[in-house]
C-alpha cells in the first residue's frame, strides 16, 4: 500500500525496518507474534503511515492531549465542544467515578476540574453502551457527589450549596447504539435538565454524546468544514487522505499528527501501548456481549411476562364468559319453566 502521509511526516517508520527490528527483539517478537494477523497489520500500517493512529485509544489520548503537558489542546477541544472558553485546572484520578467494573467497557477516560471548579469527565465507548442514557445519568451523579465531597470537606462549615458547580459528562462512541442511530445526520447531542414552565434552576449536570461513526458518514458526504468537525475527524479518522486534508486546511493538527509519529519511533513503548489497547478490547467485547444478552434476556422476560398478563387476563374473560352463561342458561331455564306452567294452565278446562 502507498504510504502519503510520510511525505508529511518523514519520521515515519519503513515497513521492512521495523518488522526488522520487531524480529530481533525477543520481547517485541514475542508480543507481535501473540497478535492476530488483522492486530498485526493495524499496528504496522499506523507506525508506517498506511494508515493514522485512533487517537481515542486511552494511551495514545493522554500522551497527545495530555493537559498536564500540553493543556492547550485539551482546553481547546472542551471549548469547541462545549461553546465556551475552557481552562482545566488539574487532572483527577478517574476510577472512583465508575460504579463496580463499569470501567471495563471503555477505551478512554480522563476527569478533569476546570478553573471555575466544575468537573468534566471525558471519556470514549469503542462499542456503545446499551442503555446510555441511565448508565451515563448513573455515572453524572457519581461525579457531581464526588465534587459535593470534595467542596464540602474543604470549606467545611462555610460550605453552600452555590459552591458546588456544573459536572459535564463528555462521551465519544465509536459504534453507536440504536437509540442515536435514528438520527442519521445528527452527531453532538447535547442534553441538560430543563422544567417544563420556564422555571431556571441550575441543576448542574450537563451530557454531550458524539456519535462518531455517524460524524464519519456525514463527513464522506461533505468533508470538513468546521473547527468542531476537525477535532472529530483528529480524534476519529485513519484514513491518510482525510487526515491530509485536515493538517492542510487546519494547520495547528500537523504537530500533534507529528508527536504521534515521534511516539512510534519508540517502537518498544508504542508497542506495549497497542498491547494494552487490545487487552481492553478484548475485555470491552466479551463485556458487551454480556450486556447483549442480558437485554435480549431482559426483552424476552417482559415479553414473556406480557404473555402471562394477557393469558390471565383471557383466563378471567374466560371466567366471566362462562358465568354469564350459566346465567343465561339459567334465566333460560326458569323461562321454558313459567311457559311450562302457562301451557299448563291454558290446557285445563
Amino acid at each position: 500500500m502507498s504510504n502519503k502521509l510520510s511525505q508529511y511526516f518523514p519520521m515515519i517508520h519503513e515497513r521492512e525496518k521495523l518488522l526488522s527490528q520487531i524480529q530481533s527483539t525477543p520481547l517485541l517478537r514475542h508480543q507481535f507474534n501473540n497478535w492476530e494477523k488483522k492486530q498485526q497489520e493495524e499496528f504496522l500500517n499506523f507506525c508506517t503511515g498506511v494508515k493514522g493512529v485512533k487517537l481515542l485509544y486511552d494511551s495514545f489520548f493522554k500522551e497527545i492531549l495530555n493537559p498536564e503537558y500540553t493543556p492547550d489542546r485539551l482546553n481547546r477541544l472542551l471549548s469547541v465542544l462545549l461553546g465556551t472558553n475552557i481552562t482545566i485546572k488539574y487532572v483527577l484520578p478517574s476510577d472512583s467515578t465508575r460504579i463496580a467494573d463499569e470501567s471495563s467497557l471503555l477505551i478512554m477516560d480522563i476527569v478533569v476540574e476546570l478553573e471555575d471548579g466544575s468537573l468534566a469527565n471525558v471519556e470514549a465507548q469503542k462499542i456503545g453502551y446499551a442503555f446510555p442514557g441511565q448508565r451515563s445519568a448513573c455515572y453524572s451523579a457519581d461525579l457531581l457527589l464526588r465534587q459535593y465531597k470534595r467542596v464540602r470537606d474543604r470549606k467545611k462549615e462555610k460550605f453552600r450549596y452555590t459552591e458546588v458547580k456544573e459536572v459535564y459528562t463528555i462521551i465519544f462512541i465509536e459504534d453507536s447504539p440504536k437509540e442515536f442511530k435514528q438520527f442519521p445526520t445528527e452527531y453532538l447531542h447535547y442534553f441538560e435538565q430543563r422544567s417544563n414552565t420556564g422555571l431556571k434552576l441550575d441543576l448542574l449536570q450537563k451530557y454531550l454524546f458524539i456519535s462518531l461513526d455517524i460524524f464519519s458518514q456525514n463527513i464522506q458526504n461533505k468533508g470538513i468544514t468546521s473547527e468542531t468537525e476537525a477535532w472529530l475527524a483528529f480524534l476519529s479518522q485513519d484514513d491518510p487522505e482525510i487526515i491530509i486534508r485536515l493538517i492542510n486546511t487546519y494547520p495547528e493538527f500537523k504537530p500533534m499528527y507529528e508527536d504521534v509519529y515521534r511516539l512510534c519511533e519508540n517502537i518498544e513503548r508504542v508497542v506495549g501501548m497497542f498491547s494494552e489497547e487490545l487487552r481492553i478490547l478484548d475485555r470491552n467485547t466479551v463485556r458487551y456481549m454480556m450486556d447483549e444478552m442480558q437485554a435480549e434476556l431482559d426483552k424476552k422476560s417482559v415479553e414473556l411476562e406480557s404473555m402471562n398478563t394477557q393469558l390471565q387476563d383471557s383466563k378471567v374473560q374466560l371466567q366471566d364468559a362462562n358465568a354469564q352463561l350459566q346465567n343465561e342458561q339459567h334465566e333460560n331455564e326458569l323461562l321454558r319453566q313459567r311457559i311450562a306452567e302457562l301451557e299448563k294452565a291454558a290446557a285445563r278446562p
